[in-house]
């Protein structure tokens, strides 16, 4: 994450911050490290076991949607007390599992995720189908993800803006997400229940919408 400049505020590092935070989650989840296999390694093994494009498509789409669940549930499960450490956890896991997800369906169907306007694209669809159209209908985002991926140059100033509303917006959802369970938190067990529904839902929306999206490039 770069040093910020003197002088600016809070706010002017918002974007900056944001950015930051959303290429360190969007590299871990592509790149992975020496315990933790990322997209690309993760879309190999599939494609071995499936030995079919598509099928590994659906077969990575529903093991991250049984990811996403077990690890609402762990940092759902402890009840109230754990509210405060909880949240930021299952904001961080949550969104590894699922920014690895939609990379992976992106590189088996042909695309380079290392390319700069495909990371972009890849943070864009994070917000979710519904969002996207409804930013893009009221002018506050130019395009689609496909369209950012396949633009014929890289755009600094659309990257900062859409890390900054993917930013917000995911911690707008959680959260959202932790209001409607904190009421279930006072039986531990039944919360953590609620919070790994509801990932595994939302996970299962954004892989479908990645399939919609990033239509199969490969011969």
């Amino acid at each position: 994450m770069s040093t910020p400049e003197p002088g600016k505020t809070i706010v002017q590092r918002a974007p900056e911050f944001a950015g930051g935070v959303l290429r360190t989650i969007l590299e871990f989840a592509i790149e992975g490290n020496g315990t933790v296999p990322g997209a690309k390694s993760a879309a190999a093994k599939a494609l071995t076991s499936r030995g079919e494009h598509e099928a590994a498509v659906d077969w990575l789409l529903r093991q991250h949607v049984a990811l996403a669940g077990a690890q609402g549930l762990l940092t759902n499960i402890g009840g109230l007390v754990t509210l405060p450490v909880a949240l930021p956890a299952n904001l961080a896991g949550l969104a590894v599992v699922q920014m690895r997800m939609i990379a992976a369906i992106a590189h088996l169907r042909g695309y380079d995720v290392d390319d700069r306007r495909m990371r972009v694209a890849l943070t864009l669809l994070m917000l979710g189908e519904e969002e996207v159209r409804r930013q893009i209908v009221s002018g506050r985002l130019p395009t689609s993800p496909m369209v950012i991926a396949t633009a014929p140059v890289f755009d600094p100033v659309l990257e900062a803006s859409v890390s900054e509303r993917v930013f917000g917006d995911l911690g707008a959802k959680m959260a959202g997400k932790h209001v409607v369970v904190l009421v279930a938190k006072r039986i531990p067990l039944v919360g953590g229940g609620i919070g790994a529904a509801t990932d595994s839902y939302l996970t299962y929306a954004l892989g479908q919408y990645a399939k919609r999206e990033f239509v199969r490039r490969r011969a």
